[in-house]
């Protein structure tokens, strides 16, 4: 087309213009991929593509595939977000359950008060790396599911008392009863009830904690020793219970039947697992268990004990979290500590330390004593035996311990070897009886 002139006529835009108007309003349309190099021969920005808008773009994740990138850029943000959310979840549930078992302990202000105000009166530590802790199990008659056991609400006594001992190496435990009927000297101390302080007297161990609480047995366990004491843990009946039953149960093995109806506990002879409420009877059983001393039902606590941390120390435990968390739960709810162990980061450090002794290296063993002289019903300590034992706990020396024969008492002591003859012993090095915790109870 030309004009009057003669000369080429410049195109209309107007026609092109009204075009490209409509292609923007009309729907886009699913294209397959275009071969390589073609392209639409119209103008404007419909021809190459090349926008990173257009539903037609290719990724270049894709390789140039032309494959929607839209929706796929929809379908890795949510993926992002799900995971994130997933992630922030199990952190939050893990926060949760920290928090719930770190809240579970209770803290002994009052015992840490009271023994600051005694602190020029302590013993002071020989090994500084080494660890003394007080394990006491209390007979308190107050909380849900306690009553049942025993005297009126509020009453307590320290029905267990275990001097734990770790090495300042890591490498063994020695765990030492105090027996509740041992006779002792009870210093001053505050009362728990009623106001006032005691005075000073001979008394039988477990009144300590009944008169002056946790602070007066710790001091009385170290006027006995000598031994610095440098953490409590207070565990009661329901928290003992519960820990059995959370691990299903511990194994035992009975030569006799036990029908005893003061500890709730009726028993075939041989070998059985213990439920916590069986498990309980076993432990605090006095009348029909042995010949009713002290002496046998603390050899059975040790027994016990040595049996519960085999199973705790068990792989089906400790890496199972469905098992591992109601331990956990049972320990931390009925534990009282001081503040040096009062969270759960302090004891599972403690936890971390024990699992790493081998269950030979943990030994149980008893304070030589015999029966009191003026009162065969109440014990006192046998010496020089029962000096030199706290001598070696205090320095940090190993203790070693044998089995007692079958016709010698749990309490005694003596200057032999272990019956373990591949054991090498340093001559004129005292032993004491006891067991290891690899032994357990069917041992």
């Amino acid at each position: 087309m030309t004009d009057r002139a003669g000369t080429p006529a410049e195109p209309d835009p107007e026609p092109e213009r009204q075009r490209e108007r409509e292609r923007e309003q009309e729907p886009p349309t699913e294209r397959g991929p275009e071969p390589a190099g073609s392209g639409d021969s119209g103008g404007g920005d419909s021809g190459g593509g090349d926008s990173p808008d257009s539903p037609e773009s290719a990724d270049p994740a894709d390789g140039g595939s032309g494959a929607p990138a839209k929706p796929r850029r929809h379908w890795l943000r949510w993926t992002a977000l799900g995971v994130s959310v997933v992630l922030l979840g199990a952190a939050g549930t893990g926060w949760w359950f920290y928090r719930k078992l770190d809240d579970n302990i209770t803290t002994d202000t009052t015992a840490a008060d009271e023994l600051r105000r005694y602190e020029k009166e302590r013993p002071a530590a020989v090994v500084s790396a080494a660890r003394n802790i007080l394990l006491i199990g209390s007979d308190t008659r107050s909380g849900e599911g306690n009553r049942e056991y025993g005297r009126d609400k509020g009453t307590q006594r320290s029905d267990t008392v275990i001097l734990l001992h770790l090495s300042a190496d890591e490498s063994g435990a020695t765990a030492v009863s105090i027996p509740r009927d041992l006779m002792v000297t009870i210093p001053s101390c505050a009362r728990t009830e009623g106001g006032g302080r005691t005075r000073e007297q001979q008394a039988q161990f477990n009144w300590s904690f009944e008169w002056g609480g946790t602070a007066c047995t710790i001091r009385t366990v170290e006027k006995l020793t000598g031994i610095r004491v440098d953490h409590h843990m207070v565990i009661d009946f329901r928290g003992f219970k519960k820990m059995v039953d959370a691990v299903d149960g511990v194994e035992v093995c009975l030569k006799e039947p036990v029908d005893d109806s003061d500890a709730k506990l009726k028993l075939p002879a041989g070998r059985q697992t213990l439920d916590g409420e069986q498990a309980l009877g076993f432990v605090r059983a006095r009348k029909s268990l042995g010949n009713g001393s002290d002496t046998e039902r603390m050899d059975r606590q040790q027994m016990f004990l040595g049996a519960l941390v085999n199973k705790v120390q068990s792989d089906g435990v400790l890496l199972n979290p469905a098992k591992l968390y109601p331990v956990l739960d049972a320990a931390t709810k009925s534990l009282t500590t001081d503040p040096g162990l009062d969270s759960l980061r302090d004891l599972y450090d403690l936890a971390r330390t024990m699992r790493a002794i081998p269950t030979e290296k943990v030994q149980f063993l008893t304070v030589p004593r015999r029966p009191y002289a003026y009162n065969a019903n109440r014990d006192e300590l046998v010496q020089p035996a029962a000096s030199e034992l706290f001598r070696q706990l205090r320095e940090d020396r190993p203790v070693v311990v044998r089995k007692a024969e079958p016709d010698e008492g749990a309490d005694a002591s003596s200057d032999g070897k272990p019956d373990d003859a591949d054991t090498p012993v340093p001559s004129g090095t005292p032993t004491f009886t006891g067991r290891n915790a690899a032994e357990g109870v069917c041992a």
